[in-house]
């Protein structure tokens, strides 16, 4: 599997789960909608106090896996660094991402509204690794 495999995945397939590490040395896991941004970068929004969010500040690795609406068939899984990108600096990219993601809001100025109430981030991902590069 290669990066044209995972651009071909999320132009119509966005859900994944996201795996971080815990401070305690366990790991969380929540469903996302994932896209990937114009530098090849796997984004995600979440919140500021999400687990995710604050385990990632901790612990910057972290494990991607995309799967198709119906559960079965194609998946990918996408390892690497993340980053977090905090507002003010996120709102353009955070409007990119659900571009990506969902397509035209009916209303940007109530989505950039609601990104300020959820004190809204994006998560970037560096990709190292996707996979599986064999199955079975």
């Amino acid at each position: 599997m290669n990066l044209d495999d995972l651009r071909a995945m999320l132009a119509d397939q966005h859900h994944g789960v996201i795996a971080t590490s815990k401070p305690s040395g366990g790991i969380q896991m929540s469903p996302v909608l994932v896209s990937l941004d114009a530098e090849d970068r796997v984004i995600i929004s979440s919140r500021q106090g999400a687990y995710k969010v604050r385990n990632l500040r901790g612990d910057p690795r972290v494990f991607v896996c995309l799967l198709p609406d119906g559960f079965f068939g194609k998946w990918l899984q996408v390892d690497g660094t993340a980053s977090i990108l905090d507002l003010p600096d996120a709102m353009d990219p955070l409007i990119d991402y659900y571009r990506r993601t969902s397509g035209e809001h009916s209303d940007w100025d109530e989505y950039r509204a609601a990104m300020e109430a959820e004190q809204r981030v994006l998560i970037r991902i560096d990709i190292e690794r996707i996979g599986p590069h064999r199955s079975g």
